[in-house]
């Protein structure tokens, strides 16, 4: 029943994402908007990290299975990516460099914050 309620407080925040994204029509999924709602209640102390950790955890020690169903996607569409194989590197290589300098950037900008406190 514990995991039950603290699925159920991550898929509240990831339904209020939809709706919002809905009613106000805005380009950014609706997923992105709950993480974002998430992260705002978990910083307000709306939501405590207890709430949700066990469930959490859970989810992220089991990630590689969420994406089993994009690698078989791939793989089905291997047909279409024949010709294509420099284009797709350059994009798969360039998208991965981009998220690595950005991912950094954004920790070292949060370790600054934290070492002001």
């Amino acid at each position: 029943m514990k995991y039950l309620k603290q699925l159920m407080i991550i898929l509240v925040t990831y339904v209020a994402g939809q709706v919002v994204q809905t009613v106000l029509h805005l380009p950014v999924p609706g997923s992105v908007i709950g993480l974002i709602l998430l992260f705002l209640a978990l910083r307000k102390g709306i939501i405590k990290v207890e709430m949700i950790e066990d469930v959490c955890e859970f989810l992220l020690s089991n990630m590689s299975f969420f994406f089993i169903p994009a690698g078989v996607g791939l793989i089905t569409s291997f047909a279409a990516l024949k010709g294509n194989w420099v284009g797709f590197l350059t994009i798969l290589i360039t998208s991965t460099a981009v998220v690595w300098i950005i991912t950094a950037s954004v920790i070292r900008l949060f370790r600054k914050g934290n070492s002001h406190e």
